[in-house]
């Protein structure tokens, strides 16, 4: 919970935010949060009435606190894609749970703001495609359920293929990466598995989980991704979607460190290379 201010502190001393519009979110609609996941897993959470099985499944000690910020989450990443929309670029300093699913709380997730956001737009008819572009390590299982068979929205996930979940949902485009993969083995899959996907589902918007956790040196990740590489996957995807004129959504996504303010870096990469690419820099 302590990089999300960490990571807005760091932007916000290194000077990165001063060109910027900065907007906080609102509580989200019930409305939205129920097209997404079921009304009664939703509200139970919301008033603490879940059994001790749905419990455990949460992960984190349920608190008003924890309800207030799993409310808040998912509107943010509704108005960083409408953001994107009007603007081309927009970026979230929070978002990524997907694993949340219809109807219980996964891998610290307990709503999908991804799903969400995306049923969001297209209920509204502010899209007609809408693509999940999933590079955090852990596969976006939650996000892949929730969405599957729904008109106009596609799900796309790279990751650790024996990282968890042990049991993979079924992305329309799933790439599992051994362990160990490194930098030129995971730019290579971005490249390619980016390309396919806008030749194929040509979408109207790309929310993209930017998750910092297959760096090297993440503990749960178990790739061998350098800085460097993990700056160069920002640029690649950020630089791609510009040059097909499609507008970009980042979340943050996963990322795991005991030393917070080098993870508020890594996290903070994606928006300082959307200013360096969106800016002409």
């Amino acid at each position: 919970m302590e990089k999300f201010s960490k990571l807005y502190r760091y932007l916000r001393n290194s000077g990165a935010l001063e060109s910027l519009e900065i907007n906080e979110p609102s509580v989200v609609k019930l409305n939205s949060l129920y097209r997404a996941h079921c009304n009664s897993y939703v509200d139970d959470f919301i008033h603490n009435r879940l059994d001790q099985k749905a419990q455990r499944r949460l992960g984190i000690p349920w608190s008003e606190s924890l309800v207030r910020r799993s409310l808040i989450s998912p509107q943010g990443t509704i108005d960083t894609g409408v953001a994107a929309l009007d603007d081309g670029i927009a970026c979230h300093l929070a978002g990524g749970t997907h694993h949340a699913h219809y109807d219980f709380a996964s891998g610290f997730c307990i709503f999908n703001d991804l799903a969400v956001a995306a049923l969001d737009l297209l209920h509204r008819r502010r899209v007609d495609r809408v693509l999940v572009f999933d590079l955090d390590v852990h596969q976006g299982d939650g996000t892949a359920s929730i969405l599957r068979g729904v008109d106009g929205a596609y799900t796309v996930s790279i990751h650790g293929e024996k990282n968890f979940p042990a049991r993979k949902a079924v992305s329309d485009i799933d790439v599992g990466l051994p362990d160990g993969s490194n930098d030129d083995q995971y730019l290579s899959a971005v490249e390619s598995t980016l390309l396919l996907a806008i030749n194929s589902f040509q979408p109207d918007l790309v929310f993209f989980d930017a998750g910092v956790d297959v760096y090297a040196n993440d503990p749960l990740g178990r790739l061998a991704v350098s800085l460097d590489g993990l700056r160069a996957r920002e640029r690649l995807v950020l630089a791609t979607l510009k040059s097909f004129g499609i507008p970009v959504a980042t979340v943050i996504g996963g990322g795991y460190d005991d030393d917070r303010e080098a993870l508020a870096r890594r996290h903070a990469m994606v928006v300082e290379e959307s200013i360096a690419i969106y800016s002409g820099a």
